[in-house]
């Protein structure tokens, strides 16, 4: 696979097992920016990943000491045009989208510091953990830039007034905190954050492929919906996911008091 490199190094790392992706951002001099390189690796990443039929779960994790400190704000800096910083928001926007977006569960393996776009990606992910001293915040206010971006993941994941306070204040939160405001959902001691995740990915290997397919699309469509078409689209999917063969096993299965053999 050809990643655009910085310093002869990949900047996004790719490794898979068993049906498991593991995505290890890899500027840790940089405490893993989202530079354009990042960016783009990234997106070429999810877009391969969005087309593999073999992926079960996704992993996005970090080298160095941080998980990501956001934006690259020195190559930021370095390009002070309008439409250029349209372009760079929509991009990261829509790798953002497009880890929602993928048929299977993305969790992000967190260690460090999570800040502005970094604690945005985060969010971003479907699911988190991470170790008891990471910490997060929506930091771009400190150097007079509203973490606006930011914002729409951690919206979708905290309450209103608490999300307003991480964003107005740029005030850094705990691995515990993040946890009760429903950033992430759970920390563990750093030694045992490799074992936290791996307990989380084994619970989805569990479980049927084409019913974690069918509940993660439905799980983000039907929040954008009024209550009854949610419902109505909800039954339909529940309807489809009926007819496939591993729903068939899996009832046939518990009622014969044995464990499923799932086909897809």
């Amino acid at each position: 696979m050809s990643i655009e490199k910085t310093a002869d190094e990949p900047v996004l790392l790719r490794s898979a097992e068993g049906g498991v992706v593991t995505l290890r951002l890899n500027r840790p001099s940089q405490f893993n920016a989202l530079s354009e390189a990042m960016l783009a690796a990234l997106q070429q990443e999810i877009d391969t990943l969005a087309c593999d039929a073999d992926v079960r779960c996704v992993v996005l994790e970090s080298a160095g000491r941080a998980f990501c400190a956001g934006h690259d704000l020195r190559e930021m800096r370095s390009q002070p045009d309008l439409d250029y910083y349209r372009a760079l928001f929509r991009r990261c926007g829509s790798v953002m989208q497009g880890l929602q977006a993928l048929p299977v569960p993305v969790i992000a393996k967190v260690h460090g510091i999570a800040t502005a776009a970094g604690c945005q990606l985060v969010a971003s992910c479907d699911l988190a953990v991470a170790a008891d001293t990471a910490k997060f915040a929506v930091s771009g206010i400190n150097v007079g830039l509203f973490c606006a971006t930011p914002a729409v993941a951690l919206t979708r994941n905290v309450s209103a007034k608490r999300a307003f306070e991480m964003l107005m204040t740029a005030r850094f939160i705990d691995a515990a905190q993040a946890v009760d405001w429903g950033l992430i959902n759970a920390a563990a001691p750093e030694s045992e954050l490799d074992a936290r995740v791996r307990t989380l990915v084994d619970d989805i290997l569990a479980k049927s492929p084409a019913a974690v397919r069918y509940g993660k699309r439905m799980f983000y469509k039907q929040r954008q919906m009024a209550l009854a078409d949610a419902y109505d689209y909800a039954g339909d999917v529940m309807a489809r996911n009926m007819m496939e063969a591993d729903a068939c096993e899996g009832i046939d299965a518990f009622l014969q008091k044995r464990p499923p053999r799932w086909t897809s």
